[in-house]
C-alpha cells in the first residue's frame, strides 16, 4: 500500500509539473513583437492632395487614416496612401503599424489645409498699379469696395441656347447671378460642380454692355486666377456694334485669358489676342506670356492691361510689356470703335478642353478692381 501511494503520488506530481511546463510554453507562445521604427513622412500636394509614406520594422501589415469624420483606419496597400481634402481645416493622420489585428504601434501627424490649397482661397501677394499715369486721366473705375454690385454690370445666364448654346465654344457651364458675390473689397466668380440647367457646372459671366464703353485708354485689372484643367477665365472686351454686325466684324479684345491646366502654358501662362472679321474672313492674332520658375497665375494677384490707340494695342502683365498688335489697316477698324467690358470663368470647352478627375472644385476668379485711364 505504501509503495502504491508513493507511485500515485509521484504520478500526481508529474502531471503537475507537466501542466506547468505547458502553461509557461503557452504564455511564450502567445507574446508578441510589436512594430518598431514607424516612420512616416506627410507630403502636401496641390488641390488638397496629401500623400503619406510609412515604413516600420516587423510590421505585418498597416492601417491608415485621414481624419475625415468618424472613418476608422483602413488597411493599407504598400507603404504609400493618398487622399484628396475637398474642406478646409485641420486634420490628423493616424498611420498603424500591425503585428496583429490588435497588436499595433502608431503615429499621428496634423495637416492642414487651407482654402488656397483647394482653390478657393485669395492669394494675399502681388502686383499692384497706380492710381495714376502721366499724361492719363482715370476716366472709369470700380473697386468693388461696396456690398452690392455697381448698376453698371450686367448678368449674361444660362448657357447661351437657343442662339449661341455652350457660348459657341461647347462650353459646360450654366451662367448664374449667384456664382458672383462682393467679398473683402473683390468681386468673386465661383465656379462649381453642380446640377443646374441641365449643366454639370455652373459660374458667372458679367458685362458693361450698354452701360460703360470706351474707345481707347489704357485698361488695368488687378485679379486672381482660378486654377485646374478645364477651367477658363477671361477677362476681355467686345464692340458695342455686336447687336448690330454680330461677331467677329464687331471685333473683340482679350485683355487676358488662360486655359487651366497642370501642363506649361496653361495655369502658368496668360494669353492676349484680338479677333476680328478681315474683309470678310475670321481672324485672330495674339501673344501670351508663362511666368518663371513653376509659378502659377493663381499664386498671387496680377495686373492685366492693355494700352489701346488708334494703331496698336499692347498687352502687359504686371506693367511689363508682352505683346503688341499693328491694328492700323483698314480691315481692322472695328478697333477705332467703343468696347464693353466682359468679366467670366467657364468651364471647358474647345480651348482649355474638359475637367478631369485632377481638377478640383470650385474655383474663384477674384477682381481687385478694373481701371480705365484714357489721354487728357
Amino acid at each position: 500500500m505504501i509503495i502504491m501511494a508513493k507511485t500515485l503520488h509521484a504520478l500526481l506530481l508529474f502531471l503537475l509539473l507537466t501542466a506547468t511546463n505547458a502553461c509557461n510554453s503557452d504564455n511564450v507562445e502567445e507574446q508578441v513583437l510589436l512594430p518598431t521604427n514607424l516612420d512616416v513622412t506627410v507630403e502636401i500636394l496641390e488641390n488638397g492632395i496629401v500623400q503619406v509614406q510609412f515604413s516600420a520594422e516587423r510590421a505585418n501589415f498597416f492601417r491608415i487614416g485621414f481624419g475625415i469624420g468618424n472613418q476608422e483606419p483602413e488597411l493599407a496597400t504598400g507603404s504609400t496612401a493618398t487622399h484628396r481634402y475637398t474642406a478646409p481645416g485641420e486634420y490628423t493622420v493616424t498611420v498603424q503599424a500591425h503585428s496583429t489585428e490588435a497588436d499595433f504601434i502608431k503615429r499621428e501627424e496634423t495637416v492642414i489645409i487651407t482654402e488656397q490649397l483647394l482653390g478657393i482661397g485669395l492669394p494675399t501677394t502681388g502686383f499692384e498699379s497706380p492710381m495714376s499715369y502721366d499724361g492719363y486721366a482715370l476716366v472709369w473705375n470700380d473697386e468693388f469696395e461696396s456690398s452690392t454690385l455697381s448698376s453698371d454690370w450686367v448678368f449674361e445666364l444660362g448657357d447661351g441656347c437657343p442662339n449661341l448654346c455652350g457660348w459657341g465654344n461647347n462650353e459646360l457651364q450654366f451662367y448664374r447671378r449667384e456664382n458672383t458675390e462682393l467679398k473683402d473689397g473683390y468681386l468673386v466668380i465661383t465656379a462649381k460642380r453642380e446640377n443646374i440647367g441641365g449643366k454639370n457646372f455652373t459660374s458667372s459671366r458679367l458685362k458693361t454692355q450698354a452701360n460703360k464703353s470706351f474707345q481707347f485708354g489704357r485698361m488695368d485689372i488687378r485679379a486672381a486666377m482660378p486654377k485646374g484643367q478645364g477651367i477658363w477665365p477671361a477677362i476681355w472686351m467686345l464692340g458695342e456694334s455686336i447687336t448690330e454686325v454680330s461677331w467677329p466684324a464687331c471685333g473683340e479684345i482679350d485683355i487676358m485669358e488662360m486655359v487651366g491646366g497642370n501642363a506649361s502654358g496653361r495655369d502658368d501662362t496668360v494669353h492676349g489676342t484680338v479677333h476680328w472679321d478681315n474683309n470678310g474672313s475670321y481672324s485672330y492674332r495674339g501673344g501670351k506670356k508663362t511666368l518663371p520658375d513653376g509659378a502659377k497665375l493663381a499664386d498671387n494677384f496680377h495686373v492685366y492691361s492693355v494700352i489701346w490707340d488708334e494703331s496698336k494695342i499692347t498687352w502687359l502683365l504686371d506693367d511689363e510689356v508682352y505683346h503688341e498688335q499693328d491694328i492700323s489697316p483698314d480691315s481692322m477698324d472695328e478697333f477705332r470703335a467703343p468696347f464693353f467690358f466682359i468679366l467670366n470663368v467657364a468651364v471647358g470647352g474647345n480651348w482649355p478642353g474638359n475637367p478631369d478627375s485632377s481638377t478640383i472644385f470650385p474655383q474663384q476668379m477674384a477682381v481687385d478692381y478694373v481701371r480705365v485711364f484714357q489721354k487728357e
